[in-house]
């Protein structure tokens, strides 16, 4: 049988007035969560409670909907969601504006391109490896939840699965959803992706 170094819960945030109204990118301190977001939150605290398993540490990507989405599933677990250094996407010039507006004749596949001032989709997969590596290393043995963008889930999954860059649009995350990867040496595994529970 083979050996897992590490197993990691992906949280994507609740729902936000942002996240709704299809509006790109999140600010540290807002949007918070709505109230559809506040329950997305809690479903997913019941389905993580009816489950049983005991996790080993919580972390948060630092910014207002997804420090908010993390402390509800602290307070579960009875511990302190962790802080760390993984911002989502930077959208440059598109930051606050409509996916729609961006969108235009090509669809989502325009979110492969880097937008002026941004961050190219290349190098935000490879800061987003280097800090889920660094996650992986300093929990060997450990079950662990990050509460985080859905960008950021997508790259994860994207990375575990060798989807291309210009392909990674098309993994749909979900507000309010959870994902699960296996981290092997070597290799990883996806167990599900975009659960929502009802």
């Amino acid at each position: 049988m083979f050996k897992r170094i590490c197993k990691i819960t992906f949280i994507s945030h609740g729902a936000t007035l942002h996240s709704m109204a299809g509006i790109i990118g999140n600010g540290l301190k807002y949007p918070k969560l709505n109230d559809v977001g506040e329950e997305e939150m809690e479903k997913v605290c019941e389905y993580l409670e009816k489950r049983g398993v005991a996790y080993d540490n919580i972390y948060t990507t630092p910014i207002a909907c997804c420090t908010q989405s993390a402390q509800v599933v602290a307070k579960l677990f009875k511990q302190k969601a962790k802080i760390i250094d993984l911002l989502p996407r930077d959208y440059g010039k598109w930051q606050g504006l409509l996916y729609n507006d961006i969108f235009g004749e090509n669809g989502a596949k325009v979110l492969s391109q880097t937008p002026e001032d941004g961050e190219a989709l290349d190098v935000f997969n490879k800061r987003v490896s280097k800090v889920i590596e660094k996650l992986i290393s300093e929990n060997a043995g450990n079950r662990i939840i990050l509460v985080t963008t859905p960008d950021v889930i997508q790259s994860s999954l994207g990375i575990a699965l060798e989807i291309s860059p210009e392909n990674q649009h098309k993994i749909l995350i979900k507000t309010g959803s959870l994902t699960q990867i296996s981290y092997f040496k070597g290799w990883s595994s996806v167990i599900y992706s975009d659960y929502c529970p009802l």
